[in-house]
């Protein structure tokens, strides 16, 4: 571990690359999103010689082709791809590619060696390296003061669980966030967030305009006490692969907490010295 904590890059990329032609749906890169149960898969450019020329993510098929009601069955991933694809050296420090994936607003950055792609990381991979680090940004927190509430955003963004996919679609691209909590008769009974609209809407083949919320929300709603540590949500998180909670305060939704919170905190506590280095 490096002396600010997080570790190296390599330490903690995947190796396995998805990777998809140029020239294919977004309905098959939702599949493979979906089947691989990952957020983002590479676009190839069909010469060997170059690699991924472009990347997709759950966000750019939300926010490009289910709110804008395209037919993701001929739509190309060519059209909603980001390119050129941002990276980062294997052996920089994960707490260099915070700043970058939060400066970007990404979850998700290619690892290269040399000029080849050989790794991706994301957003989990990030929360995981900082909290197992023996210092750091995250250890420096262990002493505030219930910095759940600190992190937490406040402002609780819902929708009816019987709006449409494509409604919520609209309101993520429209208020910039991943993520919904659902209401039922005036109860929050659950979350509707970007891979949930791709592997249990898109990747099942629901259309967007007629599929309700209810169908591909996650309920009951995954929550944690706003006097528990930083540790316990990302080990929540990590067990059930989620990347928000609701935060609870004596029996009520208080807040919402999700990996982008943490990275960001992570960013800003982070942020001289990383200035000072560039």
């Amino acid at each position: 571990m490096s002396e600010q904590g997080g570790g190296a890059v390599k330490e903690f990329m995947h190796r396995y690359l998805e990777v998809i032609p140029r020239g294919a749906t977004v309905a098959l890169a939702a599949e493979r999103m979906g089947g691989r149960r990952v957020g983002c898969v590479l676009v190839e450019s069909g010469d060997p010689q170059r690699g991924p020329i472009g990347i997709v993510t759950e966000t750019d098929i939300v926010r490009k082709v289910i709110a804008k009601g395209s037919d993701p069955t001929v739509t190309m991933v060519d059209h909603v791809m980001s390119s050129p694809i941002l990276t980062i050296a294997a052996e920089r420090s994960m707490l260099d590619a915070s700043h970058m994936m939060e400066n970007h607003h990404i979850r998700h950055l290619c690892v290269v060696e040399g000029e080849e792609i050989v790794g991706i990381i994301s957003v989990r991979d990030l929360v995981r390296s900082f909290v197992d680090a023996e210092s750091g940004p995250v250890i420096e927190l262990d002493g505030v003061y219930r910095p759940l509430a600190v992190l937490m955003a406040t402002k609780l963004a819902t929708i009816r669980s019987e709006e449409t996919v494509s409604a919520v679609a609209q309101l993520m691209t429209e208020k910039r966030i991943g993520s919904l909590l659902t209401v039922e008769a005036g109860e929050l009974v659950g979350i509707v967030t970007e891979s949930d609209l791709i592997r249990k809407g898109m990747a099942s083949n629901r259309e967007a305009g007629a599929t309700r919320v209810g169908a591909v929300m996650s309920s009951p709603l995954l929550s944690i006490d706003v006097n528990r540590t930083i540790r316990d949500a990302s080990k929540v998180m990590a067990e059930r692969a989620v990347r928000h909670l609701a935060v609870m305060e004596n029996g009520k939704v208080v807040g919402v907490l999700s990996i982008r919170d943490l990275v960001k905190m992570v960013s800003v506590r982070d942020r001289p010295r990383f200035l000072g280095k560039t």
